[in-house]
């Protein structure tokens, strides 16, 4: 008989796992809440050292919002929930996705209805079926447009006018299917419609070409070294694809993330994108810019800590890999030909939807 690996959800109560062998793990589910927030801690710091004490206060406001909901239920529940960390994570989730520039009411009003709508309505940790801090997210996003897209630029690469309405995968878009540029890479349109870049990057990218990459007839094109530290306008936290590397590695080697999600995103994204991302560029196939795609719009962030989430993830290993791979294909489908520049948020609160059905179909049944 077929074996079919199983990832137990230590939220769900309601599952039950019986036969043997049976194998205990020490890692609670509080544990693993705060060992996530720990790692995103970094990612979260960097984002107030680009951006100002205004991301700082963004991020709080979105933190205490969240502990003090998830405390006022708990009192009239007679029942606290504040130490198994959910609260936290969703709160540091939700400032990470916001941009710097927007008033406090937003992270505000984004906790509220994570907490109350999203999470607490149907229950509370382990029962909702769609991920808190990206529905908060996109509640927000869809009713204040206009301050969900105005963006800062980090202080070592500001001009004359700090603020922007563009973050690269924006710009790059509105040059795309507004003004009709072709023929050229997403660098080669950035750098010609003049979109900053620190010293820093000239610096490193030269020194990389010439030490390492053009001894192996590989040149780096500048603007790389920005969007891998963050040195671009942004989220608060999803702009150094440096620090959330770090951060998922950490977590999967202690078998916190399941590698699953991340790997069939990446794998079915990245395939499209290398495919099919060069022809809306006039570039034809096999000519898009994987690199350029993983490290905007916030993919990073999407795919290691929100398509992780295991209570709004699939329980068996198939039902992971087919996620994460519906989660790619429709941010693809997203970035290229619809309106949101991101999609990665999007792309996963539509794949929430199918994993009851994942679920059902996928982990086997009592047999005898």
């Amino acid at each position: 008989m077929p074996k079919v690996a199983i990832r137990i959800n230590p939220m769900d109560e309601t599952l039950i796992i019986t036969g043997t062998p049976q194998i205990y793990n020490r890692t609670t589910t509080a544990r693993m809440i705060w060992t996530v927030c720990f790692w995103l801690v970094p990612a979260a710091l960097w984002g107030v050292y680009l951006y100002g004490i205004g991301a700082l206060k963004i991020l709080l406001a979105s933190i205490v919002t969240s502990l003090g909901i998830e405390g006022g239920i708990g009192l009239l529940k007679k029942e606290s929930t504040l130490q198994d960390g959910s609260a936290c994570l969703t709160g540091l989730l939700i400032g990470m996705l916001l941009p710097p520039t927007v008033p406090l009411f937003i992270p505000i009003l984004a906790a509220s209805f994570s907490m109350l709508v999203v999470k607490w309505s149907f229950g509370g940790l382990g029962k909702n079926w769609m991920n808190p801090a990206l529905a908060g997210w996109a509640f927000v996003a869809l009713s204040f447009p206009d301050q969900m897209r105005t963006w800062l630029f980090p202080a070592m690469v500001r001009g004359v006018d700090a603020v922007t309405s563009s973050t690269p995968l924006s710009l790059l878009k509105n040059k795309l299917f507004l003004e009709g540029v072709k023929g050229a890479s997403p660098m080669e349109i950035l750098a010609g419609a003049g979109f900053p870049r620190s010293l820093m990057d000239g610096t490193w990218t030269d020194w990389l070409n010439g030490k390492i990459l053009e001894p192996l007839g590989i040149l780096l094109p500048p603007g790389y070294i920005d969007l891998f530290f963050g040195f671009t306008p942004g989220a608060i936290g999803e702009t150094s694809a440096f620090l959330l590397l770090v951060g998922t590695i950490a977590l999967i080697g202690k078998g916190i993330l399941p590698w699953e999600v991340p790997l069939s995103v990446f794998s079915v994204f990245g395939t499209l994108v290398f495919l099919f991302g060069g022809l809306p560029y006039g570039l034809g196939w096999g000519a898009g810019d994987v690199l350029f795609q993983f490290f905007t719009g916030g993919f990073l962030l999407g795919a290691f800590y929100m398509a992780t989430d295991l209570v709004t993830s699939p329980l068996t290993r198939v039902g992971l890999l087919l996620y994460g791979a519906g989660i790619g294909g429709v941010t693809f489908l997203i970035r290229m030909y619809g309106g949101p520049g991101e999609g990665i948020g999007f792309a996963i609160l539509f794949m929430n939807v199918f994993v009851p059905l994942l679920n059902r179909f996928l982990t086997p049944g009592r047999k005898g």
